[in-house]
């Protein structure tokens, strides 16, 4: 269970061993939920809110973590145990994969991931919106050479920059005749100039920044119980407190959160009162947040998909991949085991 605090002035403590949430109705009476500490896996905190020392300690010996987000559900933060997730070993291979060829073929595979799941959703779409069929097989077929481009490179000849930057290069013109897509497929008052991120320019963008940051949070994590470094990536860039391997890692799971944000807006479950005018943009507020989340943890962990051969949740296909990848550098160079893309 994810515990998602984003009503101003709820605050989260203590009570017979259990944590206890109270927020302040607008009658002015309080509301108490207490939740069994050992059915909690995150607890997340938005703006306005908070918890008590108490709530931490007991989080901590739970092994619970709690993580701070922005208003556009961008992590700031995150109060987590001391301990590792596993032995020193797999970050000190993991140092090394990032400078031999291992990371351009890494690389490769997560974006190889990100643009076949992209296209599995736009398929998935195809089977329910037949009077776009022709519209879609062509984005599709767009999208599919630009696939089979980044499967045929190889960095023979090339430098490890270059090679990097014609993938990435593929993988962004994918990326915008993907939402370019999206954008068509949704009722005009929500269709979207492209991508929009700090802040969004529409409802959509700001509902799509939000999913991924909580995705953001979620790989984190799972990269981190998986004893890997979250600042060692292989392809974003090193800089100073960036957590590049988050972002390389997050990438072939992108379209759960294109997936679960696009359903809300095509089920017309979203309104404009879940958005607000900020300078600049359009951010999320409160009930947006809850519509969003609701919908998106049933998503995430409430729903039985097939993979590898066995019933998981998608929260636990992280995980599980998250330890997979671990493991796959302490093998030999050789042994780089390449994943598949999750299915909706």
């Amino acid at each position: 269970m994810q515990l998602h605090l984003n009503t101003y002035g709820a605050y989260l403590h203590v009570k017979d061993a259990m944590f206890d949430v109270r927020k302040k109705r607008d009658d002015g009476t309080i509301e108490s939920k207490t939740l069994a500490a050992h059915k909690v896996q995150s607890i997340w905190l938005g703006r306005g809110t908070s918890l008590s020392s108490d709530a931490v300690r007991l989080a901590l010996m739970h092994n619970v973590d709690i993580v701070f987000l922005e208003n556009n559900g961008q992590p700031l933060g995150r109060v987590w145990h001391s301990k590792l997730g596993s032995t020193t070993r797999i970050r000190k291979c993991q140092l090394e994969a990032s400078l031999d060829e291992r990371c351009l073929q890494w690389v490769k595979t997560w974006l190889g991931q990100k643009v076949e799941g992209q296209s599995i959703l736009l398929r998935d779409l195809k089977k329910h919106r037949p009077q776009y069929t022709n519209y879609l097989d062509d984005k599709l077929l767009q999208i599919a050479d630009l696939q089979q481009k980044i499967a045929a490179l190889a960095p023979a000849g090339m430098t490890a920059t270059d090679w990097g930057g014609t993938m990435q290069g593929l993988e962004g013109t994918a990326g915008r005749l993907y939402f370019e897509t999206l954008s068509q497929m949704l009722l005009p008052a929500w269709q979207f100039q492209g991508r929009s991120k700090r802040p969004a320019q529409d409802a959509f963008n700001a509902f799509l920044n939000y999913a991924y940051g909580v995705l953001y949070a979620r790989v984190e994590k799972a990269l981190m119980l998986a004893g890997l470094d979250p600042y060692v990536g292989f392809m974003h860039r090193d800089d100073y407190n960036h957590k590049s391997l988050v972002f390389d890692f997050i990438e072939p799971y992108r379209h759960w959160a294109d997936k679960a944000v696009f359903t809300l807006f095509a089920g017309k479950k979203v309104n404009q009162s879940c958005v607000d005018i900020v300078t600049g943009g359009v951010s999320m507020n409160k009930q947006g947040k809850e519509v969003l989340m609701t919908h998106y943890n049933e998503y995430l962990e409430g729903e039985i998909i097939r993979y590898k051969g066995r019933n998981r949740t998608r929260a636990s296909i992280l995980l599980l991949d998250a330890h997979a990848f671990a493991q796959s550098l302490l093998g030999s160079k050789d042994a780089v085991e390449m994943g598949e893309v999750v299915e909706l």
